[in-house]
């Protein structure tokens, strides 16, 4: 007889057979073994009843080590972007506060995102957070299923593990919101490219242009001041009517923002520059950017819950995305329109 789930020219009868056999996830399989809090009473018969049938043995290895905890969470960041500076302000409390230290692994161009994550899992921490991850949905999903992985400021559907961001595409919409307001029509986005967030920014500005029946004008971009740059002097060589920019990010708006200064145009006289991130760039007085704030603090928060939450047993439930409302906070950078010039 073949067991479901089981390979039988496998000698040891694994956690995920037993959770395959009872019809569960591994994660909540091994949260009944460990008698942890969570699981349903149903839940915890089908997985007791599987590996007693099944004749699983948890690995005494993995025990002791369970009970030699590091209570290390591993985080992921890019030094160069002001705002993950901002987030790692605010999970260090988050995570003493449950318990629980932080270990950093940097996201730099001499050290790639791989190797980052790879140095924070072989320092034992028990889980991850990911602010801005580029990694594909299925790297995720694997590397979900050997440690508790949350994602920030990025989507986590398709990829099996619990995300927390801002409702980007509501952000974007109310910076173009609030240029309309001020009477500006040729709105111009630099679009963020591939960069967690830029989806749905990119989204959201159109969304609000083309509900207004207004021209829709998006120039390639990322998330760095390099790109704000290039999308300033272009702009400086053909206006074509523009007089205001939505950047995917501050880091791109402070780029737009210096060059058309040094150009000599009157910010926000002949053109308003709107951000994202409220980041502490975005808030340095000579910056003085109107921007889409996030809420650090809050992000930094549910990002903590969420991993402790499964490391603790508290939490069974399959992969989720935890949405907070961003705002606007109107700086320096924003006035009425005037005529344009081309």
């Amino acid at each position: 007889m073949t067991v479901a789930g089981h390979n039988p020219g496998r000698d040891r009868v694994t956690l995920a057979d037993v959770a395959a056999r009872a019809g569960v996830s591994k994660a909540l399989a091994s949260l009944v073994i460990r008698e942890a809090p969570g699981p349903s009473a149903a839940s915890r018969e089908a997985v007791l009843r599987a590996a007693a049938e099944m004749g699983y043995r948890p690995d005494p290895t993995a025990q002791l080590l369970r009970k030699h905890r590091s209570r290390l969470i591993g985080v992921l960041f890019d030094p160069g972007d002001p705002f993950h500076a901002d987030l790692l302000e605010a999970l260090y409390p988050a995570a003493e506060q449950s318990g629980y230290e932080v270990v950093l692994g940097a996201r730099v161009a001499t050290r790639s995102e791989a190797r980052a994550v790879d140095g924070l899992i072989a320092s034992r921490c028990e889980a991850l957070v990911l602010i801005g991850t580029e990694a594909p949905a299925a790297q995720l999903r694997t590397m979900g299923e050997r440690l508790p992985v949350t994602v920030v400021c990025r989507r986590g559907d398709r990829a099996g593990v619990d995300a927390v961001r801002a409702a980007d595409e509501a952000g974007a919409g109310a910076a173009v919101e609030l240029l309309l307001g001020l009477g500006h029509r040729r709105i111009r986005l630099v679009d963020g490219g591939r960069h967690p967030g830029a989806t749905e920014r990119r989204r959201g500005y159109r969304n609000a242009m083309r509900r207004h029946r207004l021209t829709v004008d998006v120039v390639p971009g990322d998330h760095t001041e390099d790109s704000g740059v290039l999308a300033a002097q272009a702009l400086l060589a053909d206006r074509g009517g523009v007089t205001a920019v939505l950047a995917s990010n501050d880091r791109c708006a402070v780029g737009v923002l210096d060059t058309l200064r040094r150009a000599g145009v009157d910010i926000p006289g002949e053109m308003s520059v709107v951000g994202y991130d409220d980041s502490r760039l975005a808030r340095m007085t000579h910056v003085n950017l109107t921007t889409v704030a996030q809420d650090p603090v809050e992000l930094a928060r549910l990002a903590v819950d969420s991993v402790v939450g499964r490391l603790d047993g508290k939490s069974a439930d399959p992969p989720r995305e935890l949405l907070i409302d961003p705002h606007l906070v109107v700086r320096g950078t924003t006035g009425p329109a005037r005529t344009a010039t081309a």
